[in-house]
């Protein structure tokens, strides 16, 4: 599968609706979490993803600095449940950092992260950093992956 990124105004309406309804799906209801997916951030967003022929299998959306957080961000990361355990997750990681260092070098990346995902986020360089807090109804921690990881 090959990665690829675009803006906002650059998705086609089918890319759109596919993004949209993977992120219900897994947020809303394999999570069982209701909240307000659609915020406002997604027209200012990178919207990264991949696909296996028609189906997305995975998918991220960065976030510049100074929107979301004063660094950038990576958030709304996804893998569909028939996806998981081949590593999609972490290349999709690798892909959005790689992004990141592109358009925003030198600049440490932020993430609010379910604590569950810890150790995974951990793979890529982030670090856990004060105290979790529930974002809606689901314990998370900010995480920060450095530029300079010593």
């Amino acid at each position: 599968m090959t990665f690829k990124h675009f803006k906002f105004k650059d998705l086609s309406l089918q890319k759109l609706y596919d993004i949209l309804q993977l992120r219900s799906e897994v947020f809303v209801v394999e999570q069982d979490c209701v909240y307000q997916d659609i915020d406002n951030y997604d027209q200012i967003a990178f919207h990264v993803f991949a696909y296996d022929e028609n189906t997305l299998a995975a998918y991220a959306r960065i976030l510049p600095p100074k929107t979301y957080f004063t660094e950038p961000s990576i958030g709304r990361i996804i893998v569909k449940e028939t996806y998981r355990k081949r590593d999609l997750g972490h290349d999709l990681m690798k892909y959005c950092i790689s992004l990141i260092d592109k358009f925003y070098p030198n600049e440490t990346i932020k993430i609010s992260a379910q604590q569950y995902l810890i150790h995974f986020y951990s793979k890529h360089g982030f670090k856990a950093k004060g105290e979790g807090y529930m974002e809606d109804g689901i314990p998370h921690i900010a995480m920060y992956r450095s530029v300079h990881r010593n």
